[in-house]
């Protein structure tokens, strides 16, 4: 049992997928944890996420044109309101909240470059909400010498204690990322290759919807074998872990000239043949597979990773998590472990050379 003060946090993700906030309140001494509180999301407008997506894939110029100052403060205002939904729901005061672990917006990751760039105001989302905020997680990893993600590893472990290992927890969010647990709790974790970023730009592109809603679009078209070769023809899925990406890593260059239908169907296989290829990367192939982030939703991503598999693969709602909010509970995790002074990662977990804590803290 860690000593340290148990803490009331609220975390906040914004994922690659750019759909919405996700918040989840969580009770916490940075090692055990005590409660699972409420959870809410709000989604983004579309004329919002239009005004976003184009500084994805860029670093920001930090003086920023007056459109991206704009976006940035209707971004933190999204999280803000978030929040005050989430307190207003549960009939719980600010003062009752001791943090929020703010991950901001990732729009540029380039950890071989150093550099590994999250958006959003902290010290307005303080005024906002009247609770101390910890942000910038990912920059003391990445200054160490490590990768800057994934980070959801730690509060991974700390989730399945329970749960039979060894475990691959897979994430599909805009980018996938697995987080292999040994019997013994440690972790290897690392990004695993293209979540939902890719098959959501293709049929943004082609339809204007923002996702293949329900996986009905893959389901209907063909896996084209000469084009899925070429999208795993990619020297990433040979680097040994850990290893990140950014999420405009890889093209939809290889798919040009398919239909709707069989470009959204070699998307998916292209997400489910590079999961699978994690099994190269870790010690031992797990017990079972769970499932989170928005890709469990889609019930052809599933099908696709069923196949790929030789373990049982699931969605985390299996073992009682809830894949919703688990994000957004890592970061209430982390911010108490920041405040604590805890690592936040590992070298197995980033490639950091040594455990790091980092974060930010902005006081109320």
């Amino acid at each position: 049992m860690n000593d340290n003060q148990r803490m009331i946090a609220i975390g906040l993700m914004s994922g690659t997928s750019m759909d919405g906030v996700d918040a989840a309140l969580v009770e916490t001494n940075g090692t055990d944890i005590h409660a699972l509180g409420p959870n809410l999301s709000i989604t983004y407008a579309d004329e919002f996420r239009s005004r976003l997506k184009p500084y994805l894939g860029r670093k920001p110029d930090p003086h920023g044109d007056a459109e991206f100052v704009d976006v940035v403060r209707d971004l933190t205002l999204y999280h803000a309101e978030v929040v005050n939904r989430l307190l207003a729901e549960s009939g719980i005061g600010s003062d009752d909240v001791d943090v929020i672990g703010f991950h901001g917006q990732t729009v540029f990751h380039d950890p071989a470059a150093g550099v590994t760039c999250q958006i959003g105001d902290a010290g307005l989302l303080v005024n906002e909400t009247g609770i101390s905020v910890v942000s910038d997680f990912r920059s003391a990893d990445v200054a160490a010498g490590g990768e800057g993600a994934p980070f959801a590893p730690v509060f991974h472990v700390a989730m399945a204690r329970d749960v039979e290992r060894p475990l691959c927890v897979l994430n599909i969010g805009g980018v996938a990322n697995v987080t292999w647990i040994s019997p013994d709790g440690g972790a290897i974790a690392f990004d695993t290759g293209p979540g939902n970023a890719l098959l959501d730009d293709w049929v943004q592109r082609i339809t204007g919807q923002s996702c293949d809603e329900g996986g009905r679009l893959a389901r209907q078209g063909n896996v084209d074998p000469g084009r899925l070769a070429v999208l795993m023809d990619n020297p990433y899925f040979d680097l040994p872990a850990p290893k990140s990406l950014d999420r405009d890593a890889f093209s939809l260059a290889p798919i040009e000239g398919l239909g709707l239908e069989d470009g959204a169907a070699t998307l998916v296989a292209f997400t489910a043949r590079s999961a699978a290829k994690a099994l190269s990367h870790i010690p031992a192939p797990p017990v079972r597979w769970l499932v989170t982030g928005g890709g469990r939703h889609n019930p052809t991503i599933m099908a696709a990773l069923r196949a790929e598999m030789d373990a049982p693969l699931a969605p985390v709602e299996v073992v009682g998590w809830n894949g919703d909010a688990i994000e957004a509970q890592a970061f209430a995790y982390l911010a108490v472990r920041s405040l604590h002074g805890l690592p936040l990662s590992y070298p197995q977990t980033t490639g950091v050379r040594q455990p790091v804590t980092g974060g930010v803290l902005h006081a109320r």
